[in-house]
């Protein structure tokens, strides 16, 4: 894979039987495995291929509040105490520091709309602080330009994306818990209605719960059983420069380009929300619920190629759980990243922060961002089939939002006091019309 990530050695033998399965080892399975083990549940977390390996590998690390939609903003919040208290819980290091994230702009329109977010944001408690121009360009001064104005949110910060899921994998050994990779989940089994069995490629495990976060794959897997998930995956490229530059933020966004200060002291670089549209038959068919997003994101998104039907994650046929699946013939999803998108980047990089002339590209990739009609993603049990959670649709907020995610995750399959209100992400709100609905982030 291109993407850079740290490999972990777990679990070999795959357990008869669990009190919850875990159905993808990206950030919101493996904290979703960590809090269920925490609270004393016999835990097993199967991942068809690495832990961490597609996008929970393959994003710019951000854990913000800035910018949140309102519906996700509660769980971005308590996200950031979660990402704190897993080091002090395990001893385990995510590379989670908060160092603030900052926003430039030269368009009135744009502040505007960062302002508006400020005021709403301070009804929630959160802390964001517009900048005039003077304070602006100095925060930026590694530009050297001069900017109109721009936000710094201090209490956000950033994680080390190659890292961050082994290491919450980990800390589910350390509790008890099994993980295994190259384990590929086939589909589910039922008694009665409910689900009595997670049937993966090495046997059956025996279950009256189990949480499909299985991110661009879940619709597919979830329609197996029969379950309507609507989503679509857009293929996004970025790429990461060597150490050398000096002097740049930790994590800086404007219009044009975004950079983030890596563990190794490089950076990571990309174009927000620019990516290719690779046409899917899973994509034809739920077409129509995702015209207002596209409406939205248009003037972002281009034509793709046949990289998401030779995937396999986005197929409309329904697999026999005797055989090998499509999971299993794509290990990981490690798409082509999109060359053009590529250099477009990097040059414009060079043209905006000038120090990073002195590095080099140490690595290009992309991944498939996996979306829900409305942009906001789907935590909930799935009514049809009792025992059976989905956590998926993270429309590329999933990384910084992950713990959240997991401990809300937690919090359902146990019956606790739910971390936030679970009512904005229940799967069945796809049942009816999220025309107008959109995201804004």
């Amino acid at each position: 894979m291109r993407a850079p990530l740290q490999q972990i050695e777990t679990s070999g033998e795959l357990p008869q039987s669990a009190d919850a399965v875990v159905i993808g080892g990206g950030i919101v399975g493996v904290f979703a495995a960590y809090y269920l083990a925490r609270r004393g549940l016999k835990v097993a977390l199967v991942e068809k291929g690495r832990i961490g390996a597609e996008q929970s590998s393959r994003n710019w690390g951000w854990c913000r509040q800035q910018n949140r939609d309102a519906r996700e903003l509660p769980m971005a919040t308590r996200s950031l105490d979660l990402w704190d208290r897993f080091a002090m819980e395990t001893g385990e290091d995510t590379g989670f520091r908060r160092c603030g994230l900052l926003y430039l702009s030269n368009d009135e329109a744009e502040l505007a709309g960062w302002a508006r977010w400020r005021d709403f944001a301070r009804t929630a408690g959160v802390t964001t602080h517009m900048l005039d121009s003077a304070e602006a360009s100095e925060r930026g001064r590694a530009t050297g330009r001069t900017w109109k104005g721009g936000v710094f949110s201090p209490t956000d910060g950033t994680a080390d994306p190659s890292r961050a899921a082994p290491a919450v994998a980990r800390a589910i050994l350390k509790l008890g818990g099994s993980v295994l990779q190259n384990c590929a989940a086939r589909g589910i089994e039922t008694e009665g209605g409910r689900l009595s069995g997670v049937v993966t490629e090495s046997g059956t495990i025996r279950t009256k719960t189990a949480i499909m976060a299985g991110g661009a794959w879940a619709s597919s897997f979830c329609r197996q059983f029969g379950f309507r998930f609507p989503q679509a995956s857009v293929r996004s490229s970025i790429l990461s420069v060597s150490p050398g530059a000096e002097g740049l933020p930790d994590a800086l966004h404007t219009a044009r380009i975004s950079a983030t200060r890596r563990g190794d002291g490089g950076y990571t670089l990309a174009i927000s929300g620019r990516g290719r549209v690779d046409v899917t038959p899973q994509q034809l068919r739920f077409s129509s619920q995702f015209v207002p997003m596209f409406l939205k994101r248009w003037r972002s998104l281009g034509p793709g190629g046949l990289q998401g039907v030779r995937s396999g994650h986005e197929t409309l046929r329904r697999w026999r759980l005797d055989r090998p699946t499509p999971m299993e013939r794509m290990r990981i999803l490690d798409p082509a990243p999109d060359q053009w998108t590529i250099r477009l980047t990097h040059a414009r990089a060079l043209e905006l922060l000038p120090d990073l002339r002195k590095t080099r590209i140490s690595a290009a990739w992309a991944g498939y961002i996996d979306s829900t009609p409305d942009g906001v993603p789907a935590i909930g049990e799935v009514h049809s089939v009792p025992g059976f959670f989905l956590a998926a649709g993270f429309s590329g907020h999933g990384f910084g939002i992950g713990p959240g995610a997991g401990h809300l995750v937690a919090d359902l399959v146990t019956g606790a006091e739910p971390i936030v209100d679970p009512t904005s992400y229940d799967p069945r709100r796809f049942d009816a019309s999220s025309w107008g609905k959109v995201a804004d982030f």
